[in-house]
């Protein structure tokens, strides 16, 4: 049981990472923890792999004036550990204000000793 605890809190603690990595478009942080074979699922359907994801990171088009998850749920199955989250921003993409919450899904597995993000998907909360 001790174990499990000590592996939802690095997972919470990943997410955390995350979290303020996008907030202040810390590249190399959302890079660090995007596993090479990364996957999100984004409103609307569309599928981008992790180069893509960080293009569009990379283009400046979006500025971030709040991010936030919360509301988490970790399940741990070994060196794979799947969060429910609530995630919650506000900022500007590609001149478009944005206000935005969803309910997200992600996907971690630990390789080499870290915990990395393979999978995610979100559906807004209207």
């Amino acid at each position: 049981m001790y174990q499990e605890q000590q592996t939802v809190q690095a997972i919470l603690q990943a997410e955390q990472a995350w979290t303020a990595a996008f907030l202040h478009l810390d590249l190399d942080t959302i890079e660090q923890l995007m596993a090479d074979d990364y996957t999100i699922i984004q409103p609307g359907g569309v599928v981008l792999g992790k180069a893509e994801t960080l293009a569009s990171l990379r283009s400046e088009q979006r500025h971030w004036a709040s991010a936030i998850s919360d509301d988490h749920h970790v399940r741990v199955y070994g060196d794979t550990a799947i969060v429910i989250g609530r995630w919650t921003a506000k900022g500007v993409n590609h001149g478009v204000a944005f206000d935005y919450q969803a309910r997200y899904t992600a996907v971690w597995v630990k390789r080499t000793g870290r915990w990395q993000m393979v999978a995610d998907q979100s559906t807004e909360i209207t």
